[in-house]
């Protein structure tokens, strides 16, 4: 006798993209994902939950205003059949010819900008996705995460995704791996070790 598994946990997840006035309107409910869902360490400067979610909404409220914009939420209905946030992931497609991301620029190979020249090349500035995104079932096609990103990049027809990770977050960067994100290959004109930034490409 078959028998039928059904669809995994994931795909039970609804995923769609929100307006920026959505993202105004549930603004503190992204704060409180961020609390919940981030694997970034917590600084002593920055101990609180509360401080986090500040900077964590000021920074997205910045990138908000890049043109080409998106952020993706995954929503699950509860038992009493509200919807509430798993999951989202946010980023925008970046050019050669204008600033880059964070004070980044130093980080791109060539390669890379001849990528961005064209239009090509899309960061992906946060996902966020609660712990058993990143430890189970990292390397199925159906992961929540792997869908937030896929669906990112395939909005904006980008051939390259792009994302920063911090040296000391190696519990995020371990699962960026999982994900199918690479190292920045050999030719980047920023290679120091004692950089404090990783820059991933998602292809």
């Amino acid at each position: 006798m078959t028998v039928n598994k059904g669809p995994s946990p994931e795909q039970g997840e609804f995923v769609r993209p929100l307006t920026r006035c959505q993202i105004d309107d549930r603004m503190q409910e992204l704060g409180e994902l961020y609390m919940n869902t981030s694997a970034r360490q917590v600084r002593a400067s920055d101990a609180s939950g509360q401080g986090r979610s500040a900077v964590f909404r000021r920074r997205l409220a910045g990138h908000m205003r890049r043109p080409g914009f998106e952020l993706l939420v995954a929503e699950t209905a509860g038992p009493s059949g509200a919807t509430g946030l798993t999951a989202c992931a946010y980023g925008f497609p970046v050019r050669g010819d204008r600033p880059w991301w964070e004070d980044t620029d130093g980080y791109l190979s060539e390669s890379l900008l001849r990528v961005a020249a064209v239009g090509g090349l899309f960061v992906i500035a946060d996902i966020l996705v609660e712990r058993r995104v990143r430890i189970r079932d990292q390397g199925r096609e159906w992961n929540l995460a792997r869908r937030l990103q896929k669906r990112l990049l395939s909005d904006h027809a980008a051939a390259i995704g792009v994302t920063m990770v911090d040296r000391d977050h190696a519990d995020m960067l371990e699962a960026l791996l999982s994900w199918g994100w690479r190292c920045l290959p050999a030719d980047t004109r920023q290679a120091s070790p004692l950089a404090p930034g990783r820059l991933l490409v998602l292809r």
